[in-house]
């Protein structure tokens, strides 16, 4: 096997179910693999946030001057984007030695397409002379196998139900999955305001040097600035971070924990903070594209992160109609994620994505029929299915008039079906 997607094609072939909780047979093969680093990690976990955060960690970092690796999961449109080295995603042909050198330290071990894949990208990352590492958790957090590096900065952001068919049934157990990633007495950020109690308990019992957001760092603004306080150290007079949303202001705090935790090895100064928030890119976290209608990318894809999405939204002022592209996952909760937006939608654009766990546009569109109609809008709300993202936002735009919204949702398929020819720029039909 010569190029990456012939490796990748060869990773969806390994083994029988795509998640397969555990961590021995990863470890297994790290270990033969001789997989470590010299530099400091932070690893970052949690149901919602962990993108945004290790992206401003990132920014920061890069800004410091420092020469980082980051590794997250999944993609938009190129499994690339998976590993970005010094702030660029590396290209296919730099993977295939370190895919080859998993697949030689297997020995017939069975790995899912994630474990492999995973595997493949740290040992790539291990041998480039880095300064510092970010790693994000695909699922949950102890048996991730991400979790095969002793990180030495845990992050967890928001917990909510997620995934619970995996990860346990509340937010309690799913809180003890992901501070599976904490480790004895290294710093353990965590950003969630109300964090899960068997959070705390397992930072205690492991003597992990808890950070708590409202115990031992903090962050204020109003409409012009915002200011972060954590132990023995301030940044005031802060411009909003670059990525949009007022649950940012959360991920940054944590990321700023994270950097003031690790100052002794990589410090950062306060120009590096600005410059780095000021300058964060992250496709598909309430990405507003400019243009007429307006487009809005979000990959929010349980109910907490669809509240979140919704509240932002309706902070964005007067639309005459919003148009809601959505396509989502068969396991996720969907009723409570379409029942929080509704209240904005005019119209619906269901549809398929090009998966086996994605649920059907038809199946969508009849749970959505199937929810009681929102307080407060007697409006006509009409729907559509479509068979792939791109041609049911062709059918938004071609609905749309040029005050309007179009609101792109519900997957990381769904946002990434509508940017695989890059950033769309919408113009109003009669218009042009």
């Amino acid at each position: 096997m010569n190029t990456l997607d012939e490796w990748l094609a060869h990773c969806e072939r390994l083994h029988p179910v795509a998640i397969d909780m555990g961590l021995e047979r990863t470890q297994l093969v790290a270990q033969r693999l001789g997989l470590t680093f010299d530099c400091p990690v932070i690893t970052v976990a949690g149901t919602n946030g962990k993108g945004s955060t290790c992206a401003m960690l990132e920014s920061i970092l890069l800004q410091a001057g420092y020469r980082t690796g980051v590794y997250t999961s999944p993609h938009l449109v190129h499994f690339v984007e998976r590993c970005r080295v010094r702030g660029a995603p590396v290209s296919p042909a730099e993977l295939v030695a370190s895919f080859a050198a998993v697949e030689a330290a297997r020995q017939g071990t069975s790995l899912t397409y994630f474990e492999f894949t995973t595997l493949a990208i740290l040992h790539h990352m291990q041998h480039l002379g880095l300064d510092v590492v970010v790693l994000e958790v695909g699922l949950g957090g102890r048996l991730d196998a991400v979790n095969v590096v002793d990180t030495d900065c845990a992050i967890v952001t928001s917990i909510d139900l997620d995934h619970t068919e995996l990860l346990g049934p509340d937010r309690e157990s799913i809180g003890r999955e992901k501070a599976g990633i904490l480790r004895p007495g290294k710093p353990a950020v965590v950003s969630d305001p109300m964090p899960p109690q068997s959070v705390l308990d397992h930072a205690a019992l492991l003597g992990a040097d808890l950070w708590r957001l409202g115990v031992d760092f903090n962050f204020s603004g109003d409409q012009q600035q915002w200011g972060w306080a954590g132990r023995g150290r301030r940044y005031s007079g802060l411009a909003y971070p670059a990525l949009r949303g007022a649950n940012q202001l959360v991920n940054a705090s944590g990321a700023l924990a994270a950097l003031q935790a690790l100052r002794e090895r990589i410090p950062v100064t306060a120009q590096a903070v600005r410059n780095g928030l000021a300058m964060v890119e992250l496709p598909g976290r309430f990405q507003i594209v400019p243009g007429q209608p307006t487009l809005v990318l979000d990959v929010a894809h349980n109910p907490h992160s669809v509240a979140a999405l919704t509240a932002n939204l309706d902070a964005m002022g007067f639309y005459p109609v919003t148009h809601a592209v959505f396509g989502a996952m068969a396991d996720k909760d969907l009723a409570p994620m379409l029942a929080r937006i509704q209240p904005l939608v005019d119209r619906w654009y269901f549809t398929d994505l090009p998966t086996p766990r994605a649920a059907t546009a038809a199946d969508l569109s009849a749970r959505w029929a199937a929810l009681p109609p929102a307080p407060g809008t007697p409006r006509d709300v009409s729907a559509s299915t479509h068979g792939e993202p791109m041609a049911a936002l062709q059918a938004a735009i071609a609905t749309a008039d040029p005050a309007d919204r179009i609101v792109v949702f519900g997957s990381f398929y769904t946002v990434g079906g509508v940017l695989k020819d890059g950033v769309p720029r919408l113009h109003a039909k009669h218009l042009t």
